[in-house]
């Protein structure tokens, strides 16, 4: 299981384009993927609905977890798309 903690940097937070984009590069690993702010429930980071729930603003941080073949990679791709200005 790869797993990384970040700090969103983008001023709308992970929601509208960020999330959009995050979400689209979870769906297109055949693993499982969960985002969460820290402390809290995961989520399947494979769904909009799910992610703009989290309401993840700026400067918060949050966990991306996912288990599979290719799990750190995706996280890394993840974590750049999580922590972009």
């Amino acid at each position: 299981m790869a797993e990384r903690r970040v700090t969103v940097q983008a001023e709308v937070g992970l929601h509208a384009r960020p999330a959009a984009t995050f979400v689209q590069t979870a769906a297109k690993a055949g693993i499982d993927v969960t985002l969460a702010k820290v402390g809290g429930q995961p989520v399947n980071a494979k769904s909009i609905l799910s992610v703009l729930a989290l309401d993840v603003r700026q400067g918060e941080n949050v966990v991306i977890s996912a288990e599979g073949d290719g799990a750190e990679e995706l996280v890394e791709t993840l974590a750049a798309i999580a922590s972009a200005p």
